[in-house]
């Protein structure tokens, strides 16, 4: 199963002070926006979303079609065909895909200590 990119996605308190921190770090911004409250900061191949408001527990996140650069990928599994087999193995899930055949959708499931890992393809 090709779960493409994979980042956390950090629910933050203050957006501009964790960019600080994780500027700090060594991170840049790579992609987002400060006035829709959310950055995504990348320190060579690893992804750190920053969330402000949006959710309250940190997130593990994996971008089917998409590497670290968010390029999209010529050879992916679709998210749809993720959700069928997971299904398949028993996974329980947060939230399921009720969307198109194709395109973008996600999911959500709960490992078994209640972390969430959502499964978000943008194309």
């Amino acid at each position: 199963m090709k779960l493409g990119a994979f980042s956390v996605s950090l629910a933050v308190k203050d957006l501009t002070a964790s960019k600080t921190f994780y500027e700090t770090l060594g991170f840049k911004v790579f992609a987002g926006d400060l006035d829709k409250n959310y950055l995504i900061m990348k320190n060579e191949s690893t992804l750190i979303g920053l969330f402000q408001g949006m959710f309250e527990n940190n997130i593990l996140t994996f971008n089917p079609g998409w590497d670290q650069d968010a390029k999209t990928l010529d050879n992916f599994d679709d998210v749809r065909a993720i959700q069928k087999h997971l299904k398949s193995k028993g996974v329980t899930f947060a939230s399921e895909i009720d969307a198109p055949e194709s395109g973008p959708a996600s999911f959500v499931v709960l490992d078994p200590d209640g972390n969430a890992i959502l499964v978000d393809q943008h194309v």
